[in-house]
Order: C-alpha cells, then sequence, then structure tokens
C-alpha cells in the first residue's frame, strides 16, 4: 500500500504539552477514523516547540526555526492508505486541520533498474 508523510503545521510555537483537553480527545479518536478509511499511521511524532528549533545553513547556525511564520511543523507521521484520494480524505479529519493544518506527500521510492 502507498505510504505518504503527513506533516502538521500549528500555531507557533506549537508546543506539544500546551494541547487542550478537547484537542487530546480528538487526537484520540483520530486512529480509529484513520482505519474506518482504510488506512494505517505507520510512525507518528510530535515535535519540541518551535523555540527549541536551530536552523542550519552552510556553516552558519541559529536559534529557532528555519524561518519565522505564524504556523511551524508541530510534528508528523506516515500513513499507509491505498491511494492519494484516501490519504487526503483522512488528513482531513486530522484535528490539525481546525487551528493549522496539515501536508500530505507520497514518500519516495527510488526507481528500480
Amino acid at each position: 500500500m502507498p505510504e505518504y508523510a503527513v506533516l502538521i503545521y500549528s500555531p507557533a510555537p506549537a508546543d506539544p504539552m500546551e494541547l487542550t483537553p478537547d484537542y487530546v480527545a480528538l487526537l484520540e479518536q483520530y486512529p480509529a477514523k484513520v482505519t474506518e478509511l482504510g488506512g494505517r499511521i505507520v510512525t507518528g511524532f510530535a515535535l519540541q516547540p518551535s523555540t527549541t528549533a536551530a536552523a542550519v545553513r552552510g556553516d552558519l547556525v541559529t536559534d529557532g526555526p528555519f524561518i519565522e511564520a505564524k504556523e511551524v511543523v508541530a510534528g508528523f507521521y506516515v500513513l499507509e492508505a491505498p491511494d492519494r484520494e484516501a490519504a487526503l480524505e483522512i488528513a482531513k479529519l486530522n484535528p490539525a486541520t481546525i487551528h493549522g493544518g496539515v501536508e500530505v506527500r507520497p514518500l519516495f521510492i527510488a526507481p528500480t533498474e
């Protein structure tokens, strides 16, 4: 089954310790919805707040995220889904779409020779 990276965007600084109980409840319900639509979450990770980020450009290292933005990458997961359309339907149900958004991208598979 194809796999997709789902990048989760949340308002900066996207601190996972500041999630509301209502949001946590939605997150707990999400895996069942994924399964209902024929998908499977392979793995996923929340990230520390964007205030802990460091940006590296060549030899220059600066504190903070790569760019300043209202929304930052708060986490990601790998999703197995039957096809792109199913992956997008699953992504639409992610609670992150309420106050931020998600980006769905197919994982790269190197061509075989």
